[in-house]
């Protein structure tokens, strides 16, 4: 993909480049249906990626088919419009090769948790320096309306017209499970929400994985009203911040707690009292409550989590290696690693 470089000097005079939404954004016209979600994170991105202080030639992003697919095309950084729920296997390869790039995957829930589902799990189980987002909008979009992995029970669709009987994936409980470093979960329609969770992903040393609510306009439109309505959302939203109780509402006079099998749930502040409520520990190194948190709503009519679920730091995917390979070469000498790899039988391809 071509790209359209511009250099800018630091106003401070330093000589450190300094970049605009514009320099991230491509000159290709954006066609997606009116009033899609997708509009909103592409701005969002292309807003936010100035904030790493690397120019767009160091930013890669690769997606796979469907409506966020052309999501590469719009940004003016490297990219691959790949196959079918391939992102996060061409990501790995990058990431694995160029370590030096900022590499980011993105996708719908079809092509993320459908065909692209194996991918997904052994990139996050690796923790392979890549970030992963994945729009949900819990519907096929670009292919017209077919029952996705995230359609929700009882879903009438092209492929489901007696209603959906699969049961849904839960995007946050599946990363959970394979090991995720890093969780969240955000909506196209708060853009400081979502930016604050980009930024959060783009810090975090490891693989970082986003479920981002998204709406369709066409075939599921307002799947995540509740959520963003401004009549609604301070009694649907629970916001998750790190070291704070969980509560939300328009006064906050609701709020989390766990019970003792474990298991969270929705209280009455004025009830159990503040003492009582869940504090948010994004930092704990058992998944366990992020996990009790991922399940605490069932579906979106329902007062629903949101926000850096977890993050742990632990070895990201290759590191190891790296060093080990630094250490030999610091013990033998450059020279001397090079002629051992060389020995014996070697041939040069031309």
């Amino acid at each position: 993909m071509a790209l359209n470089m511009h250099s800018h000097e630091s106003p401070n005079g330093s000589g450190a480049a300094t970049f605009t939404k514009q320099d991230f954004a491509s000159g290709q016209e954006t066609r997606w249906c009116p009033g899609c979600g997708d509009y909103a994170v592409l701005a969002a991105v292309q807003e936010f990626l100035p904030e790493l202080g690397l120019p767009p030639e160091r930013v890669v992003f690769l997606t796979g088919i469907g409506c966020a697919g052309r999501f590469a095309y719009y940004m003016n950084t490297y990219g691959v419009h790949g196959l079918h729920g391939r992102a996060p296997a061409l990501a790995t390869g990058l990431a694995v090769s160029r370590p030096d790039l900022s590499v980011w995957a993105l996708g719908g829930d079809g092509d993320m948790l459908s065909i692209g589902g194996n991918h997904l799990i052994h990139a996050l189980r690796r923790n392979m320096p890549i970030k992963i987002l994945v729009l949900n909008n819990q519907v096929y979009g670009l292919t017209k309306g077919q029952a996705s992995p995230t359609s929700k029970l009882g879903k009438v669709t092209k492929s489901t017209p007696f209603g959906s009987e699969d049961q849904p994936f839960n995007p946050l409980a599946l990363a959970l499970g394979a090991g995720a470093s890093f969780v969240a979960r955000t909506v196209d329609r708060d853009r400081r929400h979502l930016t604050e969770v980009l930024r959060a992903a783009a810090e975090h040393p490891g693989a970082a994985f986003v479920e981002i609510y998204q709406n369709c306009p066409i075939f599921n439109d307002e799947a995540y009203a509740v959520l963003t309505d401004k009549d609604t959302k301070d009694a649907y939203q629970i916001r998750l911040e790190h070291d704070q109780p969980i509560r939300f509402g328009a006064d906050r006079e609701r709020g989390v707690a766990q019970r003792p099998d474990g298991s969270v749930a929705i209280v009455d502040v004025a009830d159990v009292g503040e003492d009582a409520l869940l504090v948010h520990d994004a930092h704990c190194a058992d998944p366990s409550r992020a996990f009790a948190l991922a399940h605490l709503s069932q579906n979106v009519s329902e007062p629903t989590p949101i926000g850096v679920f977890r993050s742990v730091v632990r070895p990201v995917h290759g590191e190891r290696s790296q060093q080990e390979l630094q250490a030999a070469h610091e013990a033998v000498g450059s020279d001397e690693l090079e002629a051992l790899l060389h020995a014996g039988a070697t041939w040069i391809v031309d």
